[in-house]
């Protein structure tokens, strides 16, 4: 199952890439399954199986996803940006995005409320779900430390005081109605203006997404002694006055200073669990005393994870002067 996992992911890297270039000729499913070497029927069944729909469904809805930022961002006509994302006419676009978003494409711009777009599909983290990391190989590049002052700012979040860590968290969010990963991921994409947005439309970094660990009374005693509930959310101004979906809430974070533990780019497949095991020994090992500052373990103070494998694998943690 593994390979077909991969070429999924294949097939999802290719859609997103040829919906920015606008590029139509390249996603019917007889170019995506020739580009990769496998039957239109293959592909199409294994498409399904995998991601848990089809392949035009999954299509219409992520060029939507698209239009709608563009719809929010730019002062393009709707037109335009309708043709440029595959829709022949202007009625058909508003139907379908009515049919989607609950909204015209008129009334969304006037008001951009969140709604819940359709994030790049990760076929691994299925797999991950539920069959574990792949590989064990060890990376020959280290973890860099260093300290950053972070400034004041705001994060809009969901919290999960029984979870332990990332897949724990979202296997036990997708128990919750309307609290599940697509949800909450489809929600957050759409909000304007996350700090870490680096433009992309995934929900690992890439649209501003991360995982937090509030310092929380309420929360379940971690590892290194004290009360932690874990989070998902995304970054945003101190100022930020923008609408708030009703399972979230805000968070003011003030300025502070923090330790960072950092390592480069990675093989996602292959490396996975060898950083891992890299960044959590760096962190244990690390001489805090010997630097005159200690981590900060007071409520409130919040901890952050970046999880981006083509840049970066990072842990933000705060800290006090001794």
């Amino acid at each position: 199952m593994y390979q077909w996992e991969k070429l999924i992911q294949q097939m999802v890297d290719e859609i997103d890439s040829s919906i920015r270039a606008h590029n139509d000729d390249a996603l019917t499913l007889s170019a995506l399954s020739r580009r990769l070497g496998y039957s239109e029927y293959h592909m199409s069944r294994k498409f399904r199986e995998i991601a848990g729909l089809s392949l035009r469904d999954y299509l219409r809805s992520r060029k939507l996803a698209f239009a709608l930022k563009e719809l929010r961002d730019s002062e393009r006509s709707i037109l335009d940006i309708a043709l440029d994302y595959g829709f022949s006419t202007h009625e058909a676009f508003t139907r379908a995005f009515k049919s989607t978003y609950g909204v015209t494409p008129g009334e969304y711009r006037a008001n951009p409320c969140p709604v819940v777009l359709r994030t790049k599909l990760h076929p691994f983290d299925r797999y991950f779900f539920g069959l574990g990391e792949i590989g064990m190989i060890k990376s020959e590049e280290g973890v860099k430390v260093y300290l950053v002052t972070i400034p004041a700012h705001t994060f809009l979040h969901i919290k999960n005081y029984e979870s332990n860590g990332y897949w724990d968290f979202w296997q036990k969010q997708n128990q919750i109605p309307g609290q599940d990963q697509e949800t909450i991921c489809g929600l957050l994409d759409s909000i304007k203006g996350k700090l870490d947005d680096a433009g992309g439309s995934e929900a690992n970094c890439g649209s501003g997404q991360i995982m937090a660990y509030i310092n929380d009374p309420a929360g379940r005693v971690c590892d290194w002694g004290y009360h932690r509930t874990e989070c998902w959310g995304v970054r945003l101004p101190v100022d930020y006055s923008g609408p708030v979906p009703e399972q979230m809430q805000l968070l003011t974070v003030p300025e502070g200073e923090y330790i960072v533990f950092e390592h480069g780019p990675f093989d996602y497949e292959q490396e996975n669990r060898s950083v891992e095991e890299k960044i959590e020994k760096a962190m244990a090992d690390f001489d805090y005393a010997a630097n005159r500052f200690c981590l900060d373990t007071a409520p409130g103070r919040i901890m952050y994870f970046y999880y981006d494998p083509a840049r970066y694998f990072k842990y933000i943690r705060p800290i006090k002067r001794t």
